[in-house]
C-alpha cells in the first residue's frame, strides 16, 4: 500500500521552509491569465489568445529541415551529455551567422550554447552582478525585475512612455549609468514590439564607452550592456541595428541574448545562445556548467546544420515573417478603423517581434478603475484575451496592453475585432 502524503502543507508566502528570496519571488502574470483563458475555453467558449509569447505549431510550424535534423541526430545516437559551453559545431554555426548576417565575426571563445534564452540571461546576471549591485532596465520589459531579484541586486526602473515606442533615451538613462553595473536593453521589444532608434542607441552605447574609460582609470569594474535581440530577424520596415556595429568600442561591455525560439517558431526545441566578450562568456559558461541548463545535444546538433543551410533559412524566415506580419496588420489595421470611428483606442504601429502595442483609453468608464479591469471585460464580453502592461513593470493604469500573434490566425482575428469594437462601444455607452 502506498504512503498517503496527501496532506502536506501546501505553498505558502510564509513558509519558513524555503528562502526569504523564494518567498518574496513574484509568479508569472501571464500563467495566472493563461489559467483564466483555459477555463474559458473547457467551458466551450472560443476565445482570441493574444497572451502568450508563443507559437501555436498549426499556425507556425517549426522549419521541416530543423525537424528532420533533430529526427536524424536521435537516430544518430547524439544523446549523451554536449559540452558545456556547447556543441562544437553549432558554436561554429553560429560564429558564421552571426558574420553573415550582421557583420560580426566573433571568437568561438565568445559564444556559449544553453538550453533557451532564459538560462543565457540569468547566466549574464550572475557573472556581472554581486548582491547590491546596480541593474537598470527600462520598464514595460520582460523579467529584468525578476532576475535582478533572485540575484540580490538592486534595480532601478527608468520608465519609458509611448511616444518614443516605450523605448528608453539617453536623457532617461544618463541619471543612473554613474552607478550601475548592468544595464539591460531589449529590442525588437517584448512586449511592445517597437524598436530602438539607431541614433539612440548609438548615444546610450557612446556614454556607456565614456563611462567605462573613466572607470578603468579608478580601477572599478565596467558597466556591462546585455543587448537581448532574440527578435532581430523578425523586422517589419527598420532595420535591426546592435551597440557592436554602431560604436565598435563597445565589444568588451556587451553580451548578446539570442536562440533559435523566436526566430524558427522553435520555442520548445530549447536552443539558445549567448555571444560577447570571451572573458564575460567562459564565466556565464561555468555557471551554465553548474546549473546544468545545456540544450539537448541533439537539438544542438540539428541546430547547427540547419543554421548552415543557409537557403532554407532565408526561405523560412522569409515566410516566418510573412506569416507575423499579416497577423499584426491585421490586429492594426482593425484598431486604426475603431480609431477613425471616434473610439478611444490607439495602437502602435508594428515594427518587430510577435506583438503589437494597444492602448484601450477608458480608463474610468463604465466601473474599469484598473487595466486588469479592462482586460477581464474584454476577455468576457468580447473573447478577447491581452495582458496589462503590469505584467512587464509598467505600474500606471493607463490602458496600455501586449497583443502576441503566435498562438492565432488571421481569420481568428478578423472575426474578434468586432467584438471588441462593440465590447468598447458598450463601454462608453454604459450609465
Amino acid at each position: 500500500m502506498a504512503l498517503d502524503l496527501t496532506s502536506l502543507p501546501r505553498p505558502s508566502r510564509d513558509d519558513t521552509t524555503v528562502s526569504t528570496m523564494v518567498r518574496g519571488l513574484v509568479g508569472s502574470e501571464i500563467l495566472r491569465i493563461a489559467a483564466e483563458i483555459r477555463e474559458l475555453v473547457a467551458k466551450g467558449n472560443k476565445v482570441c489568445n493574444l497572451t502568450v509569447g508563443d507559437f501555436n505549431p498549426k499556425e507556425y510550424p517549426i522549419p521541416d529541415g530543423l525537424r528532420d535534423q533533430i529526427g536524424a541526430a536521435l537516430q544518430g545516437g547524439e544523446t549523451n551529455y554536449p559540452p558545456s559551453d556547447g556543441v562544437l559545431d553549432l558554436r561554429q554555426a553560429v560564429q558564421r551567422f552571426y558574420e553573415r548576417s550582421l557583420g560580426l565575426k566573433y571568437p568561438l571563445e565568445g559564444i556559449t550554447i544553453a538550453g533557451g534564452a532564459r538560462p543565457i540571461i540569468y547566466a549574464i546576471f550572475r557573472a556581472v552582478l554581486d548582491p547590491g549591485d546596480v541593474v537598470v532596465y527600462p520598464v514595460p520589459s520582460w523579467n529584468n525585475n525578476h532576475y535582478a531579484h533572485m540575484l540580490g541586486a538592486k534595480s532601478v526602473v527608468v520608465t519609458t512612455d509611448a511616444a518614443a515606442g516605450f523605448m528608453p533615451t539617453l536623457a532617461q538613462l544618463e541619471p543612473h549609468l554613474s552607478s550601475a553595473r548592468l544595464l539591460c536593453l531589449c529590442s525588437p521589444l517584448n512586449p511592445t514590439g517597437t524598436m530602438l532608434d539607431p541614433e539612440a542607441l548609438r548615444a546610450i552605447c557612446q556614454r556607456i564607452v565614456e563611462e567605462n574609460r573613466a572607470r578603468e582609470g579608478r580601477g572599478q569594474k565596467p558597466l556591462i550592456l546585455m543587448y537581448d535581440h532574440i527578435y532581430w530577424v523578425l523586422t517589419f520596415g527598420k532595420k535591426h541595428v546592435t551597440p557592436v556595429e554602431l560604436v565598435p568600442e563597445m565589444a568588451p561591455y556587451t553580451v548578446f541574448v539570442d536562440g533559435i525560439s523566436k526566430a524558427f517558431a522553435a520555442t520548445g526545441v530549447r536552443v539558445g545562445w549567448g555571444v560577447g566578450a570571451p572573458t564575460l562568456i567562459s564565466r556565464m559558461r561555468d555557471v551554465l556548467g553548474h546549473v546544468g541548463a545545456w540544450a539537448p545535444k541533439a537539438e544542438q546538433v540539428a541546430t547547427a546544420r540547419y543554421l548552415d543551410d543557409v537557403p532554407a533559412t532565408e526561405a523560412f524566415l522569409t515566410t516566418m515573417r510573412q506569416r507575423v506580419d499579416q497577423r499584426l496588420e491585421a490586429l492594426y489595421k482593425g484598431f486604426q478603423r475603431m480609431k477613425d470611428a471616434g473610439l478611444p483606442v490607439e495602437a502602435i504601429a508594428p515594427q518587430g517581434a510577435i506583438y503589437l502595442t494597444v492602448r484601450f483609453d477608458v480608463v474610468g468608464k463604465d466601473g474599469l478603475a484598473t487595466n486588469d479591469a479592462i482586460r477581464k471585460r474584454l476577455l468576457e464580453k468580447a473573447r478577447f484575451a491581452v495582458v496589462p502592461f503590469q505584467a512587464f513593470g509598467l505600474q500606471e493604469d493607463t490602458g496600455w496592453f501586449r497583443l502576441s500573434v503566435g498562438a492565432t490566425s488571421v481569420a481568428e482575428i478578423e472575426e474578434a475585432m468586432p467584438r471588441v469594437e462593440a465590447t468598447v462601444r458598450e463601454i462608453l455607452g454604459a450609465r
